[in-house]
């Protein structure tokens, strides 16, 4: 999920958390009791909603580290389960220095915690995938039913949030955006149950031995995903919209969101492309499996979900590169997340990642 909408969810549930905003004395206030400490004023406690959901997003240090550094850590321990007290408790102290509020930090503290959770199931809904248990695994999870930007998810915070300032009093309105949140995930579970359905129905139809069926979202609607079978060799690919009966069609003139659902074909119209993952046999394929399966390579392998070779190239250095087609759809301009190896000559093999703009660039 984008790392506003993160910021704007914690904000959303610090309201939702906080008193009725009444304009109560600053004195009775900090005297007042509570489990959770003192009650705070509603715009400290949304300052630290927003800040907390930010910060997992902090580890995008990484990449000053280096491309590899932050494949590897990055919605790591940030993100985890497990470090989420420790997180918690420092910008609970961060908050209680910052508005001079001692008595307040462990309501701070449960407040950065909230915001920092909800940021982490934000993140566990996509596809990507977040080490829920790092540092003690690098196992990623992932619901993987909502695309990494959904407009309808962000468009429920920013109404809840909006309601807030128009009812200053009330959180009802933070209250009812957070109930409608996971009533919206339940439509994108509905979505990819829907794709995958027509991808094991794709293989029982070829009589297809699959070793794997699997979908991605895709934007602009919870029923546009890529649907994948994985036979061990190939895999068979379909862009399909599982609620449409009739194509849909898109000019340059149309607005975004016709023009990026437009690739997705009803069920009984999906086209089908077949991509072999180590490419079409010969010299070409068998170095792509020997990349694959070097040691150095093991990164990648630990990372991609529907893994492709992409390219082989010769020349003065010969390189293989891999993508990861859960990256890969209609209308993106550039993929994220390519990498390969490359050596000079019969020298031993280097990784790399491939940029768009970049170009190649060493591993470290």
């Amino acid at each position: 999920m984008d790392t506003l909408t993160h910021a704007l969810s914690g904000a959303l549930l610090a309201r939702a958390l906080s008193g009725s905003g009444s304009h109560r004395s600053a004195a009775a206030a900090r005297h007042a009791p509570g489990s959770f400490g003192p009650p705070v004023p509603v715009w400290q406690a949304v300052a630290v909603g927003l800040t907390a959901a930010t910060f997992p997003d902090a580890d995008i240090v990484l990449k000053w580290v280096s491309d590899l550094a932050y494949l590897r850590g990055h919605r790591g321990v940030t993100h985890s389960v497990l470090m989420l007290p420790l997180w918690a408790a420092l910008l609970g102290a961060l908050a209680s220095l910052a508005f001079r509020r001692r008595d307040a930090w462990r309501r701070y503290s449960w407040l950065a915690a909230a915001s920092i959770a909800i940021h982490i199931a934000g993140d566990w809904i996509t596809q990507f995938g977040t080490m829920l248990l790092a540092p003690l695994s690098d196992q990623r999870f992932g619901l993987g039913s909502v695309f990494i930007i959904d407009l309808v998810l962000s468009g429920i915070i920013v109404a809840g949030l909006l309601g807030s300032a128009l009812l200053p009093r009330s959180r009802l309105p933070a209250v009812a955006a957070l109930a409608l949140l996971p009533a919206w995930v339940g439509v994108t579970l509905v979505g990819k149950h829907e794709a995958l359905q027509i991808a094991r129905d794709y293989a029982k139809r070829h009589e297809i031995a699959a070793e794997r069926v699997g979908a991605a979202p895709r934007p602009a609607s919870p029923f546009n995903w890529t649907a994948f079978v994985f036979d061990g060799r190939e895999y068979h690919v379909s862009h399909v919209n599982t609620r449409r009966s009739e194509p849909l069609t898109a000019s340059a003139d149309d607005g975004f969101l016709r023009r990026f659902s437009a690739p997705y074909d009803p069920a009984h119209l999906a086209r089908w492309e077949r991509l072999p993952k180590f490419g079409d046999g010969g010299a070409e394929a068998a170095l792509a499996r020997e990349v694959w399966e070097h040691p150095e390579f093991g990164f990648f392998r630990w990372f991609a979900m529907f893994p492709l070779v992409y390219a082989v190239e010769r020349g003065e250095s010969t390189c293989v590169w891999y993508r990861d087609l859960r990256f890969v759809f209609p209308g993106r301009s550039s993929e994220p997340f390519r990498f390969g190896m490359c050596r000079a000559g019969e020298g031993g093999w280097a990784r790399f990642a491939l940029d768009s703009v970049a170009g190649r660039a060493a591993l470290r």
